[in-house]
């Protein structure tokens, strides 16, 4: 959360080895861990994203953002051990086409936290500190979301060994939705810069991530649908990964409905009135396709799930893919005057906290027992 064959993150928790020789616990943390600061960031963006409002609501989401920071801080200390002191396993998981897609989680991560940061972090540091914290935060997570869209789909073509169309997997989209998320979270930035050619720039700069990754989304998801129709469901542990879809579909409806609340101050009334058509025009056959996706895959879950679906890392899928479609629902609720899309989004949000409750507590109790950092069997 791309061979079927050879899954070593995606797993049934293993007991955790015992003794003096018992290995580290940080040899096995591998890049998917990043999913858990993106589902967790994602509930206080979505939250915010909401039309309706409350005070307790609002300090929850402060506790989320809060825990999302401290989750990112932890899991990068983590990660650097692990590529000090683990340098083999570390370019092990670079070359394996299961792990290597799991680098997009990286970017998405560092990005979602300077999101909600902005969203509703400065409620605790203030409006300054939070937007430089988005700044810097969203201008690492820009360059890290390029280049894994570029160097993971490189050492696919030219380091890993693909076995066949059956080896498609959703997992593949995380490297190349990293940009969409860029696009999404760029708007924040655009009213803060001075007027003229920082904000053009930066404007149309967004909308060349959003290109990027929909393109490159647009190549992947026939693969994916390909492998479902052909090959059948995906096995019990992976089935989670299903939701990653939505994640392009949810986050380019977010992306343009936010670029076009802040295209009137950085390009002319013509192009301004284009994209902000284009935020409808677009969002809502997107928003369509999404619905109709999450259902499919909820009901593909729901069949693993009575088949004894284990509980592995790949849960992390059911929640930051589904808060972006939260996000994008509530973009269209805003342009549009629909109520109902803002009460699509209220729904979506009641799932996503759903989700987000049931795969924490079970990771916790995974890390727990040291079951989710042993060696995979």
């Amino acid at each position: 959360m791309a061979t079927t064959t050879a899954l070593p993150l995606p797993r049934t928790p293993a007991a955790p080895a015992t003794g003096p020789t018992a290995p580290s616990p940080l040899r096995h943390l591998g890049p998917n861990w990043y999913a858990t600061v993106m589902g967790t960031a994602i509930l206080a963006t979505a939250g915010a994203a909401l039309p309706y409002h409350s005070a307790v609501l609002r300090a929850a989401l402060v506790c989320v953002w809060a825990l999302a920071s401290f989750l990112l801080l932890v899991l990068l200390c983590a990660r650097a051990a692990h590529w000090r002191r683990h340098r083999d396993q570390a370019r092990a998981h670079l070359l394996d086409p299961a792990v290597a897609p799991f680098y997009g989680c990286l970017a998405m991560a560092v990005l979602a936290v300077g999101g909600s940061t902005t969203a509703v972090g400065q409620d605790v540091i203030g409006p300054h500190a939070a937007l430089a914290v988005a700044a810097v935060l969203w201008t690492v997570g820009s360059v890290l979301a390029v280049l894994a869209a570029l160097v993971v789909p490189y050492l696919m073509v030219a380091r890993h060994r693909i076995e066949g169309p059956g080896s498609a997997s959703p997992v593949w989209l995380l490297p190349v939705v990293a940009p969409m998320v860029s696009a999404a979270l760029g708007p924040q930035l655009i009213p803060h810069l001075p007027q003229g050619q920082a904000r053009t720039g930066l404007l149309l700069a967004c909308y060349a991530l959003f290109g990027l990754s929909l393109l490159a989304t647009l190549l992947l998801l026939p693969l994916v649908f390909a492998r479902l129709l052909v090959h059948g469901p995906l096995p019990l542990a992976l089935t989670p990964t299903l939701f990653l879809v939505l994640g392009p579909l949810g986050q380019s409806t977010t992306a343009v409905n936010q670029l076009a609340d802040v295209a009137p101050g950085a390009v002319g009334a013509t192009y301004a009135h284009g994209f902000q058509a284009l935020a409808v025009v677009y969002g809502v056959p997107v928003l369509g396709f999404a619905l109709l996706w999450l259902l499919l895959a909820a009901a593909l879950v729901v069949r693993a799930a009575r088949a004894g679906m284990p509980f592995a890392m790949t849960w992390w899928g059911l929640t930051f893919p589904v808060g972006t479609c939260v996000t994008g629902a509530a973009g269209l609720a805003r342009h549009t005057g629909l109520e109902a899309l803002g009460w699509l989004a209220t729904g979506l949000f009641v799932l996503l906290v759903a989700a987000w409750a049931v795969t924490a507590a079970r990771t916790v109790r995974g890390l727990l027992s040291g079951a989710l950092l042993a060696a995979p069997r």
